[in-house]
């Protein structure tokens, strides 16, 4: 009971503060940086940072620990794999989306894309997860995928993921420091970004709430308490989507 209390107070916490980076991320966006288009300008660069925070990170971050709620265990898991495998399809689909918002922006200014550390971080972060998101699609989904198969691949799946959400992390981190760097050159020393004005503020508590969310994330998916118990031995036969599982 103890260990159940502890691990819904994690729950909502990391659920809090995902919340909280979304709205920070939307208010920086609207208030400070003008609001959204889809014309070139710097209002649909806007997008990027929004799609990105909300894909790779809160529902990314929110999807990672779904199985973890005690409230699946004991029951048929396949619904709550598909709930997992949608959420994880609208992420990428957010990310995606993000990285459209910022090439385009670029090549509408004529901005060399990939050039910088953030970039290279970011577009690695969203290729993996494809890539995890198809393979995990044919290994744990579809019917034609042996148990020995997922039995090997799940640890590997689950490292992966992690990796991902700390690449995640790391993107929207540097891309907040380098978005400030570039706006915050004002023409008297109060507008600059050593001076701390009220937008670096909220750009900076953005990123420690993105930290503090990965942290919560990763203390839940390392407890070996929270993992959700199998129900059957792995031993017994794949039984195929949109088919009765137990597992």
């Amino acid at each position: 009971m103890r260990q159940t209390v502890i691990f819904y107070l994690s729950f909502l916490l990391g659920l809090a503060l995902s919340l909280a980076s979304l709205v920070c991320v939307c208010v920086w966006s609207a208030r400070w940086r003008g609001g959204f288009a889809w014309d070139g300008s710097a209002l649909q660069f806007n997008w990027h940072p929004v799609l990105m925070v909300a894909g790779l990170v809160v529902l990314y971050g929110n999807g990672a620990v779904l199985y973890r709620v005690p409230l699946t265990w004991g029951q048929n898991k396949l619904p709550w794999k598909l709930l997992h495998a949608a959420l994880m399809l609208l992420a990428l689909v957010l990310s995606v989306v993000g990285l459209c918002a910022v090439f385009g922006f670029h090549n509408a200014k004529g901005t060399p894309n990939l050039y910088s550390l953030h970039s290279w971080i970011g577009i690695t972060a969203t290729a993996l997860f494809a890539m995890q998101w198809v393979a995990g699609l044919a290994v744990f989904l579809l019917p034609w995928s042996p148990t020995s198969l997922r039995k090997l691949l799940k640890p590997v799946h689950v490292w992966l993921g992690g990796s991902i959400l700390s690449l995640s992390i790391a993107a929207c981190i540097s891309g907040i420091n380098e978005k400030l760097f570039f706006v915050l050159k004002g023409s008297t020393e109060a507008q600059t970004y050593a001076a701390l004005p009220p937008e670096a503020l909220l750009a900076n508590s953005l990123g420690a709430l993105i930290v503090a969310f990965g942290l919560v994330v990763f203390l839940i998916l390392s407890n070996q308490k929270w993992q959700r118990p199998d129900s059957r031995p792995e031993e017994l036969a794949y039984t195929p989507l949109l088919q009765e599982e137990n597992e």
